[in-house]
Parts: C-alpha cells; sequence; structure tokens
C-alpha cells in the first residue's frame, strides 16, 4: 500500500492499525535545535483521544507517546523523528461479526477489492484511529509556526442544521475549548451539545463543519500552479476521515457575489499593502498574501451507526446487522485539533520549500 507519507521538505510518514500494538509517525525535514514543548504535544493529543466527554466515543486510550529517536536532552536534532502510542484498549471482539460484511459507507468493499485483505479490526487502517500520528506530528510543525508568529485556531461552526453564521472577526475564539463539542459560541455550543446527545440516545450520528483560521502567515507561500497553497490545503483537509467539502474564503457563498463586490482591494497601509476585503481568504493566485487564511471543512455524519442496517456481505448476499464497539455520535469535538494539525504541516511543508533560511537551526 502506498500513499502513507505527506509533504515533500517537511514530510510524515504514519503507520499503524487501529487494534494493532501501536500506531505511529516519522517526521522527516524537522529542523535541528528546535526546543520541543511536550507540555504542546499532549494538550493536542488529548483534545484528539477518545473518551474525553460524553459526546465522544467510549473507547478509553491514555495516548501516552513514546519518542524512539531524533530528539536528545529536549531539543530537535535535525534527524528523523520517530514516535509511537500504543493501542491500550482494543476491543477487536466488538468487529467479530462484522469480519464478512461490507459496511455502508466505510472503507470496507473498496479496500477488499483493491488489496485482497483487509483488517476488520475497528477498520484496521481505514479508521480514524491513524489521525493521531497527525496530531502528533502537527505538534512539531505548530512549533516552528510558534516561531514564526503564524497561529491556527480551528473551531466547531456548524453540527448537522444548527450553523453559527458569525464570522471568525465577531467571536472570541479564547472560548473555543471552553466546552466539550469546540463551539466559541457559549449559547450555540449548548445547542450543539444537546442535539449530539440526543442523536448518540438514538444510536444515531450527526456531521457538521469545521472552520479554522491561520494568521500572521508570511507572504509567498504557495506555487502558482499545481502546488498552490489552497490546493495542498484542500488534499491535506480531504485526507482526514469523514470529510466531504473544503472551501476557502468566500468559497461557495462567493458564487453568489458579482466579480465588482467579490474582488479584494489592495491599500497601502504603513509601509505595507493590505486588502481592504479578504474574500481570497489569504491566498490569491496559490500564494500566501499575508491576510488571515481561513477555510472550512464538511465532515459527514459517522458511518458507524448503532441501528440495525442492511448491507452485503463478501459472498455477495444481503444482510442485516447491527455495529457494535464504541464510536463518536459526531466527530467534529476530536477532529479539531486533526484540522489544525493538517493545516500546519501543509504551512511548514511550504515555508521550507520556499525559505532561503531552510537549513539554518534554532539557536
Amino acid at each position: 500500500m502506498r500513499g502513507n507519507t505527506f509533504g515533500k521538505a517537511f514530510s510524515i510518514s504514519s503507520f499503524g492499525e487501529s487494534h494493532g500494538v501501536a500506531m505511529g509517525v516519522v517526521i522527516d525535514g524537522c529542523l535541528p535545535n528546535l526546543e520541543v514543548d511536550f507540555d504542546l504535544i499532549r494538550t493536542d493529543l488529548a483534545r484528539r483521544k477518545p473518551g474525553q466527554s460524553v459526546i465522544t466515543t467510549a473507547r478509553n486510550e491514555s495516548d501516552g507517546f513514546e519518542i524512539l529517536s531524533g530528539i536528545f536532552e529536549g531539543k530537535t536534532l535535525g534527524t528523523p523523528i520517530a514516535i509511537i502510542i500504543r493501542n491500550t484498549d482494543a476491543k477487536s471482539s466488538d468487529y467479530d461479526q462484522l469480519k464478512n460484511v461490507f459496511r455502508p459507507s466505510h472503507a470496507d468493499y473498496t479496500y477488499q477489492e483493491k488489496y485482497g485483505i483487509r483488517d476488520h479490526r475497528g477498520g484496521g487502517r481505514q479508521s480514524a484511529r491513524e489521525t493521531v500520528a497527525r496530531v502528533l506530528a502537527g505538534s512539531f510543525a505548530k512549533m516552528i509556526l510558534r516561531n514564526m508568529g503564524v497561529s491556527i485556531q480551528a473551531y466547531v461552526s456548524q453540527v448537522h442544521d444548527l450553523e453559527l453564521k458569525k464570522s471568525y472577526l465577531e467571536l472570541d475564539l479564547d472560548q473555543t475549548e471552553k466546552n466539550m463539542v469546540r463551539c466559541p459560541d457559549p449559547e450555540m455550543a449548548e445547542k450543539m451539545i444537546g442535539k449530539i446527545a440526543q442523536a448518540k440516545e438514538e444510536g444515531n450520528t450527526l456531521g457538521g463543519v469545521i472552520s479554522c483560521v491561520i494568521k500572521q502567515v508570511p507572504i509567498g507561500l504557495g506555487e502558482p500552479v499545481f502546488d498552490k497553497l489552497n490546493a495542498d490545503l484542500a488534499k491535506a483537509m480531504f485526507s482526514i476521515n469523514a470529510v466531504k467539502g473544503f472551501d476557502l474564503g468566500s468559497g461557495f457563498e462567493g458564487v453568489k457575489l458579482k466579480g465588482s463586490e467579490h474582488n479584494d482591494v489592495f491599500e497601502k497601509n504603513g509601509d505595507r499593502i493590505v486588502t481592504k476585503t479578504n474574500n481570497s481568504g489569504g491566498i490569491q493566485g496559490g500564494i500566501s498574501n499575508g491576510g488571515d487564511i481561513y477555510f472550512r471543512v464538511g465532515f459527514k455524519p459517522v458511518a458507524s451507526l448503532l441501528l440495525e442496517q442492511e448491507s452485503v456481505n463478501v459472498g455477495h448476499e444481503t444482510v442485516t446487522f447491527t455495529t457494535q464497539g464504541r464510536h463518536d455520535p459526531c466527530v467534529l469535538p476530536r477532529a479539531v485539533p486533526i484540522v489544525e494539525a493538517m493545516a500546519a504541516l501543509v504551512l511548514v511543508d511550504h515555508y521550507l520549500r520556499n525559505s532561503t533560511i531552510k537549513m539554518q537551526p534554532f539557536l
């Protein structure tokens, strides 16, 4: 199987299955002498880990990490960084009845047809458990970006039909981590939590939208043709389990405007050139323009339901089944740090590809 590596100058390769011994990642291209913020890693992992609230899966993984290489005396060496997280609460027996069933909207059928073999325990490599590797690597990318003054903040802006209409400019994003659904609007957060709790009680699931804002981005990240910054961000987001949509800046709403309304007019601000509006979402011609990068990511409802469903088995027979095991009724709260991680990986990769100081260490 190919396609387990992401990035060019700053690349990550993830490995492991949901119910295997461990999940892991190898980070290649990280700058030397970077002071490792272990608290940041632990915080990001805690935001993604299962069992963190009543509206997430009950799987109880501590997600303690083990660093195997690439770090010495609290600093990066510039060599490959290898990290693993052991799976300690896998209950593979929950999936015995699904061994020969192709679950609706999962990768069971396509994986089996492509490779002729699959790990049915929790979805194996298809599982969102794989995203723990991305969050690990994303924390290192965030450390580099933080030294550059770049900040990334994602939050839940929609659950099912509950949509937060406010722009990120109207919100206090510091409120995002103060509730279990990770919505910065307290009133809307309560409604979202209620909606998810109801779906969980019914054995059903919900989808929604995560918005993300990146501030203080240097001008010049991205290439004008195939390696556009927005194209790589879209690819990064679509690589996350359950993602079905991505829009940048004005996105699909922008089609309702005329060109005279949508154009971001340039103006002088001190010794800088800025735009009066930011319908472009901080990227023009595939290259960052120094404005805030903001985008939205649409997630489908979780495919694992606790309701009876109909499908087909490996013998092409129609079957009815009920999914066992522990699953999220809504993936959004735990996906916030994953969106941030993938955005951070894209930005650092482009920074190191384009920067004339990419080989200089942090001293």
